[in-house]
């Protein structure tokens, strides 16, 4: 169910471009309604419901309740009503209640507030006013924490159970830390505030291993590197990757900051071979988005055919071959993992590994001898297929 605010805002946007549908809105009561009221003008309409409110009981109210639609709710709880009209009139009473908190206790936020903070936001990307973006959005984290904290809400999703926003807490906090990058590259105050942020998640939920711990543990090193803090965001790619050495993306991460950062501190070779050290972990998660990534490494070097030769392999392949693949070990069998030095080297063991796949061989080796190499380079055909055709492919998917 959709929260009051959210719906709220749904009808006025609708019915700012649509005059039929203002036409068939009636009287219905709006937010929009109440900005020119009095405070004296919402008391007497509460007192309308039979509802005596002063500035002191409404704080206390204020104090436990996390919304003014829970306030309203507990207010107008046991009436019942006659006809449509007087239901949708009983929206006032949630419309005086969050007006009023609004005046009388700003410094008390609620879900509402929150609400309004993330859509302004969004508001103001679209008019393509990043960093003006970055500073509501900051303003509506700090509400979003006092909330998290008032009523000590240990989940995203207990959250957004509880919130029922036009957006989700769950994705806007992925767009905050998004735009605090790109706010960031204007003013460097935001990449500290992205620090701080995504820091602060990483805290406060117990997220696990899933897409959002390592979109944000990225955002979080990624921004120390930017501010040259490279030590502390070596350490910190290091001490996850040795936790978790299957997050692919985790060494895409740590070798975009050597080949993207706009500091002195860029290397395209520390780059390079943070993905090689990540493409030979054994069962490496996302190994098609690390071959991919040093085919667009060797691009940018101006290494094109190293780049044709990666990208050849990884486009056109069996799915039954591409799960293997993805599957299989970097490492001989006996459990020492090669050291994988440049592009080329992935881009021969791939083609190795394939070509014996297709021989029939049960045990893929991880490396051969110099001669036996050369001899598998010239094979043109296998089981029937060209070596184009049973080079190495894993899925063509980068976009994370």
């Amino acid at each position: 169910m959709m929260s009051y605010v959210a719906m709220d805002r749904l009808i006025e946007r609708k019915a700012a471009s649509d005059a039929k549908y203002r036409k068939e809105l009636g009287g219905r009561p709006l937010r929009s309604h109440a900005r020119r009221s009095t405070d004296a003008e919402l008391l007497e309409k509460l007192r309308s419901f039979e509802i005596q409110l002063d500035r002191p009981s409404l704080e206390r109210l204020c104090e436990r309740a996390l919304s003014a639609q829970e306030i309203a709710q507990s207010l107008m709880a046991g009436r019942r009503f006659t006809n449509r009209h007087q239901e949708m009139e009983s929206d006032w009473v949630w419309i005086c209640v969050d007006g009023l908190w609004r005046r009388w206790f700003p410094e008390m936020p609620s879900f509402e507030r929150l609400d309004d903070r993330m859509q302004s936001g969004y508001e103001l990307l679209a008019a393509r006013q990043t960093t003006a973006a970055a500073r509501v959005w900051l303003e509506a984290w700090s509400d979003a924490l006092f909330l998290l904290r008032k009523d000590r809400i240990e989940s995203i999703e207990e959250f957004d159970v509880r919130f029922r926003g036009t957006q989700s807490l769950f994705n806007w906090v992925q767009d905050l830390e998004s735009e605090l990058w790109n706010a960031g590259l204007q003013d460097r105050q935001f990449l500290r505030a992205r620090i701080d942020v995504c820091g602060q998640l990483l805290e406060h939920f117990a997220l696990g291993e899933d897409l959002i711990t390592e979109n944000l543990r990225r955002a979080l090193a990624d921004s120390h590197y930017e501010l040259g803090e490279t030590d502390r965001a070596e350490a910190l790619y290091r001490d996850w990757l040795t936790a978790d050495p299957q997050w692919g993306w985790g060494w895409i991460g740590w070798s975009d900051c050597h080949r993207f950062t706009r500091t002195e501190s860029k290397d395209l070779n520390r780059a390079e071979e943070l993905l090689c050290e990540g493409f030979a972990i054994t069962e490496v998660r996302d190994r098609p988005d690390i071959a991919e990534r040093l085919a667009d490494l060797c691009e940018e070097q101006g290494r094109c055919g190293e780049a044709i030769e990666i990208r050849k392999q990884i486009r056109k392949t069996a799915p039954a071959v591409r799960r293997r693949l993805a599957s299989t070990e970097a490492g001989p069998s006996c459990g020492k993992r090669p050291r994988l030095r440049s592009a080329m080297e992935v881009c021969r063991w791939i083609s190795c590994q394939l070509l014996v796949l297709f021989c029939g061989r049960v045990r893929l080796k991880s490396q051969l001898p110099p001669k036996r190499l050369g001899e598998m380079n010239c094979v043109h055909a296998v089981a029937g297929r060209s070596s184009k055709d049973v080079a190495a492919a894993v899925c063509d998917n980068r976009g994370r």
